[in-house]
């Protein structure tokens, strides 16, 4: 299916920031009972929800003291919508790298 979205990954970035402060604002938890929950600094969850750089895990962490980690597991499971997706997808379980053809060369 072709996504016609046109956002740009910055802008992605920006509404998750601003749902992620949305979140911990509607469980009446500030950034350090956040933090101290994910076993993280303040700062990050400051940088977190500010959109700076911060790693993956920590964002897992938080997403899970703010109950939303099921989202996270939900992320990039095969989408399986067919048998024809289910066989491609069943082949391709066990290989961890795409084989480049001459013509790819």
């Amino acid at each position: 299916m072709l996504d016609l979205s046109f956002s740009k990954p910055s802008e992605i970035v920006k509404r998750l920031c601003d749902r992620l402060r949305t979140e911990r604002l509607a469980q009446q938890m500030t950034q350090a009972e956040v933090a101290g929950r994910a076993g993280i600094a303040t700062n990050t969850v400051s940088n977190l929800e500010a959109g700076r750089n911060v790693g993956f895990e920590n964002v897992v962490r938080v997403a899970m003291v703010l109950g939303r980690a099921q989202e996270f597991e939900e992320l990039f499971l095969p989408k399986l919508d067919s048998l024809e997706d289910i066989r491609r997808y069943e082949d391709t379980a066990n290989r961890h790298r795409i084989r480049r053809t001459s013509a790819d060369a």
